[in-house]
């Protein structure tokens, strides 16, 4: 069924945090990979787990879920082929304020996990809130086949230009970036004249080396009272 209340999109960061995954099957593969792609200290539980899985840096108890395994996690998935369980999961979960998430099961979840993929840093998710999984799947790699590895390097390009610029104490205006993403840096990008793209960069946003009274804090210039 789907999720009839609106969701509020969110990116948990969970580098370093412990998640719950309860189940050993190719969909817990599946959650598992993505979680520990992003940093996640992985428990898993079920009496049975794929050897895929186990190969993974995962702790693994074979057994059946108990009440109460939730505790002392910040993030728990039910992944499991059995109602009462990923119920026992939710039900603990939710007693204890801890989000879970129900595979397949948008009344066991209180957060839902969307189709996404990535080009490095940048992530573009997709959800139709449970309506359909294969129009979700569907739309993501519609939407992967057109941003290509170009927008990857455009992200990196834009992101260090920003760091310099703040490092220099540099503010340019916030339109300013919007201007220079729409200038053609991407098309650059894409025909491989790397340099030419940090140019147009430069000539929109500005340099690290922007005279001081455009510099974020700097006094105005001091201005000469003599008459040459």
């Amino acid at each position: 069924m789907p999720v009839d209340p609106p969701a509020y999109p969110v990116n948990l960061l969970v580098e370093g945090r412990r998640v719950l995954v309860v189940g050993g099957g190719t969909v817990a593969l599946e959650k598992v990979t993505g979680l520990l792609a992003a940093g996640a200290g992985v428990h898993v539980i079920s009496p049975e787990v794929v050897p895929e899985l186990e190969a993974l840096p995962v702790t693994v108890e074979r057994r059946r879920y108990e009440r109460g395994d939730v505790e002392g996690f910040r993030l728990a998935v039910a992944c499991t082929d059995d109602p009462a369980a990923n119920q026992a999961v939710h039900d603990d979960a939710e007693a204890r304020g801890i989000w879970v998430n129900a595979a397949d099961d948008p009344e066991r979840c209180t957060y839902t996990l969307p189709a996404r993929f990535d080009r490095g840093r940048l992530l573009v998710t997709v959800s139709t809130s449970g309506r359909s999984p294969a129009f979700t799947s569907w739309l993501r790699d519609q939407l992967a086949a057109l941003i290509g590895p170009e927008y990857e390097a455009l992200l990196d390009l834009v992101a260090e230009h920003r760091a310099a610029l703040a490092a220099a104490g540099v503010r340019p205006p916030a339109t300013s970036w919007r201007e220079a993403l729409d200038s053609g840096m991407l098309e650059l990008i894409r025909d491989g004249q790397l340099v030419e793209a940090k140019a147009l960069l430069d000539s929109v946003v500005g340099s690290a080396t922007t005279a001081p009274e455009q510099r974020e804090g700097a006094p105005p210039p001091c201005r000469s009272s003599s008459s040459d």
